[in-house]
């Protein structure tokens, strides 16, 4: 970030940010970012004037005040905004709306910055329903989308849905482990996969502290939605500070199953983290309680899911972190025509 900003050759055209409403606040933090960077003397120099309009039967319109022509345009969403009366498939809508207002304003580029990708859940086939990731992907692609930047995406096979647009996936990993290493102790360190599927990431980050692993394999019922059958703990966790990451919690049953197991088998402090924190339902009243029963120590979260100070004020047991930073620089050197991998490892 210590670079200046390169007038560049013009051939992806200017940078420009378009925020849909509840991806507001994300798109502004970016912009933040971007403008010192840059070095711009306008705070509006990089975040372009739209409009999100709301019709009486729900129907939603976005509007472009300004020219974006020829111009390299990222349009900003956040699909489950907590803080918003308006729902995924709404906030789906507003961004098809802005990517298409982007398209018909014959924008040169255009990518849909979005760090929750919606229905990432329904990426496979197990009876007679939809593989409804494969339609949002469709939905981006024809809407004018070029390239889809998305945070710890559930499934990678979303990234074989489309057909022409390229996927970024970006990860909060860094971020965490970084928040992690300033303000708790990790000599004492063990993490904990939630499951045999989070495997990978929980490796990723014993590696990365250099600290033991363990899993917690949970035998699912599949004929009810997010019922868990029995779990059980593979690895040793007693006496030991325990960090359990996961890509997002909906509403939290399981994971806090997993944490009151690990608690129950003498783990001293657990950690809990996540991309996408969601707290769908009643999860945050579920956290609350578990927190008071000391089954779980602290919840980190990102802003790809903003809930701001107030909230982590009344629930002391919540941390947000930035991965604004994050996207600022990938949108930077994609603007630049710089490596991106660079900035993933």
């Amino acid at each position: 970030m210590n670079e200046r900003y390169q007038e560049p050759n013009r051939a992806r055209g200017r940078l420009t940010l378009i925020a849909c409403e509840s991806g507001r606040q994300f798109a502004e933090a970016i912009r933040d970012i971007l403008v010192e960077r840059i070095g711009s003397d306008t705070e509006n120099s990089v975040l372009r004037d739209s409009s999100e309009i709301e019709f009486a039967n729900s129907e939603i319109k976005t509007v472009i005040q300004e020219n974006v022509r020829g111009d390299d345009v990222y349009v900003i969403q956040c699909i489950d905004d907590p803080l918003s009366h308006r729902s995924v498939n709404d906030n789906l809508m507003a961004l098809v709306t802005a990517i298409h207002a982007a398209s018909q304003s014959d924008a040169g580029a255009i990518t849909a910055v979005i760090p929750q990708f919606p229905y990432s859940r329904q990426e496979r086939k197990k009876t007679r329903e939809a593989i409804t990731a494969r339609v949002v992907a469709r939905l981006l692609e024809d809407a004018g989308a070029d390239r889809v930047i998305t945070l710890d995406i559930h499934s990678e096979a979303i990234m074989g849905f489309f057909n022409r647009c390229t996927l970024e996936d970006l990860h909060a990993s860094a971020i965490i482990m970084d928040y992690v290493r300033e303000n708790f102790d990790t000599s004492n360190l063990c993490v904990v996969a939630p499951d045999v599927g989070g495997a990978d990431m929980a490796r990723y980050y014993a590696n990365r502290f250099g600290c033991s692993l363990a899993i917690v394999h949970k035998a699912r019922d599949y004929s009810k939605a997010s019922v868990i059958e029995s779990m059980r703990l593979v690895g040793e966790v007693e006496g030991k500070d325990v960090l359990m990451p996961d890509d997002l919690i909906a509403t939290g049953g399981t994971l806090l199953t997993a944490a009151k197991l690990l608690k129950d088998n003498g783990a001293k402090r657990v950690h809990l983290a996540c991309a996408m924190p969601f707290l769908n339902g009643n999860a945050i009243e579920k956290f609350s309680h578990a927190h008071k029963e000391g089954i779980f120590d602290d919840l980190i979260g990102t802003n790809a899911v903003h809930r701001g100070p107030e909230f982590c004020a009344e629930y002391r047991w919540y941390h947000e972190v930035s991965v604004a930073p994050l996207f600022a620089s990938v949108i930077y050197n994609i603007n630049q025509k710089l490596s991106v991998s660079q900035l993933l490892r």
